[in-house]
């Protein structure tokens, strides 16, 4: 039986033996409510708060700023709707194409609610325009929401510049990291960006478990709470603390900042080995930008195959076609039409991402697997003469 080989650490990572270990005294052991007034609730209380200094130090903010979410989806739509309704639920919300859906149909909501919205176009490459961002803000802008890493080809942008706009012009900047943290550099205070989202699951911490980071000085961020009853992390978030969850998150977080540059460089090298394995057969365009992206992501388009037929096929090799959240759909991804490729180009590509647990001896196995599925069926496909003509059109390498 051919072995399970793991390459879609986009759509969530495996919880390191190391978190789950941090864990599970407080499932059975130190199992208080941590705002209960005794010594149970007292030792879950100083679990949580050591946690948000592990997640603080991670991504460059103080540790009151840490608000703990059940993931990204949750944190983005807080800090969204939350700056939205403190604004009087009114107001212009600037955005891009490529924004995961937790951002990109949490604007959509908000545009039915009344609020007048500017979705900026990409390149070719999946990276925004700073100065088209920056010149699409307004006098009656409330948010500008941008991600700093794209989850399905991988593209970082340049969120700095467009944050720095924001800042001088008083306008809040909220950036989705939930691809970045752990795979690239990340100061929020430095990029003064206003909030900052992410998950414990995509950084080997277990899933049910996020962050929205919210500025507290020059200017403090006010957030109108989405939930109603309790008075727990500042009345923003409300509700029991996860405090397990809490714990595992925080050592999420020091591991990464602690092995992610060593990380980092191993995974580039074999998301660079598995192009090797791609690039000279006939008809295979990678995309997105080759040099701004993240370590361990490749997007590759087979042309003449259908990537969900592919994935049909490869039961025992996990990767995906776009993101996780929209696995459901059968359109083409939005984020590659959006760069511009065909109906054809975007039904055709297949997202691998490398992660802390795979070996090179999985990328070579994967890699023969993938290959010889496309090839069979290429083998029996009455389009793929089409698509050949159609590569070379489109560039292909």
């Amino acid at each position: 039986m051919a072995s399970r080989i793991y390459l879609d650490n986009h759509a969530t990572t495996r919880t390191d033996p190391r978190v789950v270990d941090a864990m599970l005294p407080y499932f059975t052991e130190q199992y208080g409510n941590a705002n209960s007034p005794h010594l149970f609730g007292w030792e879950a209380d100083e679990a949580v708060e050591a946690a948000r200094i592990q997640v603080a130090e991670l991504v460059g903010v103080e540790p009151k700023e840490v608000i703990f979410t059940s993931g990204a989806t949750e944190s983005d739509n807080l800090a969204l709707r939350g700056v939205f309704d403190e604004a009087g639920g009114q107001g212009h919300v600037v955005t891009s194409r490529i924004e995961h859906p937790a951002v990109g149909q949490v604007v959509e909501d908000l545009r039915r609610r009344g609020a007048s919205v500017t979705l900026v176009d990409v390149d070719a490459s999946g990276v925004v325009d700073a100065d088209q961002v920056i010149r699409s803000l307004r006098d009656d802008t409330v948010i500008c929401s941008i991600m700093w890493a794209n989850n399905e080809i991988g593209t970082i942008q340049p969120v700095a510049p467009i944050a720095s706009a924001c800042r001088e012009r008083g306008i809040p900047f909220h950036s989705d990291a939930s691809q970045a943290v752990g795979r690239v550099p990340i100061n929020a205070r430095q990029a003064q960006v206003d909030l900052l989202s992410f998950s414990g699951h995509k950084i080997y911490g277990p899933k049910g478990i996020g962050v929205l980071t919210a500025s507290r000085r020059r200017p403090r961020i006010r957030l109108q709470p989405m939930f109603h009853g309790g008075s727990q992390q500042f009345g923003v978030r409300p509700g029991t603390l996860a405090v397990p969850l809490i714990v595992g998150m925080g050592l999420a977080c020091t591991l990464v900042r602690a092995e992610q540059k060593a990380e980092a460089h191993r995974v580039a090298e074999l998301r660079d080995r598995l192009w090797v394995h791609f690039r000279d057969e006939p008809n295979v365009v990678q995309n997105g930008d080759f040099a701004r992206r993240l370590p361990g992501t490749l997007n590759v388009s087979f042309l003449g195959v259908e990537a969900q037929t592919v994935l049909l096929e490869l039961p025992g090799v996990a990767i995906s076609s776009g993101s996780a959240c929209a696995a459901d759909s059968h359109e083409p991804s939005p984020v590659l039409r959006a760069i511009g490729l065909s109906s054809e180009h975007a039904h055709a590509a297949l997202r691998f991402g490398l992660g802390r647990f795979n070996t090179a001896d999985e990328v070579d196995e994967a890699a023969i697997r993938v290959l010889e599925v496309v090839r069979r069926l290429r083998a029996t496909s009455p389009i793929h003469g089409a698509a050949r003509a159609s590569s070379q059109a489109e560039g292909t390498k």
